[in-house]
């Protein structure tokens, strides 16, 4: 799928824009950067119940939302972006990401279905696509998170990306 493929060249390009013309404020930095914060906490909740095509991941975070890596993704970029104090920059980041992930959380969708044809259409009936229900939306598993999850789905590089943008933005703030 080309938009799967162009998510990503297409995210270093935006980055790439956004730190020429962000011009960072102390306080939207600081409110940036914990609301950044907030979505790199729902990656990593969400990665250390993620085991890739094992079975359809329906604890943590996935009890509230069908995506909440993606959800935790937009967040994590909402609060860079909001870091950067232009407001333009904001709204194309919100264009992006939903001209880019939508397509993206469809496709995955129709995989799921043909791999999980029992419980995924319960599951897609009761928990949201992307913003989460305010409760669980799904009953409890026996699934516990777990560090060891986190480091095989190689959640350390949005964390790294996270130090390194947030101290870009400083930088130049300063």
């Amino acid at each position: 799928m080309t938009v799967q493929r162009l998510r990503v060249p297409v995210g270093f390009l935006y980055a790439a824009l956004f730190l020429y013309f962000s011009q960072p404020r102390p306080w939207l930095y600081a409110a940036g950067l914990l609301l950044a914060l907030l979505g790199l906490l729902i990656r990593l909740w969400a990665t250390g119940h993620l085991e890739k095509w094992q079975g359809l991941v329906t604890s943590g975070p996935y009890r509230y939302t069908r995506n909440p890596l993606y959800f935790g993704s937009f967040i994590l970029g909402l609060g860079l972006t909001l870091a950067g104090s232009v407001v333009w920059l904001v709204v194309l980041y919100a264009v992006l990401f939903l001209a880019f992930y939508y397509p993206v959380m469809r496709r995955e969708e129709d995989e799921l279905q043909a791999g999980y044809q029992d419980p995924f259409p319960d599951y897609r009936k009761r928990v949201p696509l992307f913003f989460p229900a305010l409760r669980p939306a799904w009953p409890k598993s026996d699934r516990r998170f777990s560090w060891t999850r986190v480091k095989a789905n190689r959640e350390y590089n949005a964390v790294l990306g996270f130090l390194i943008l947030s101290l870009l933005i400083g930088i130049k703030m300063w």
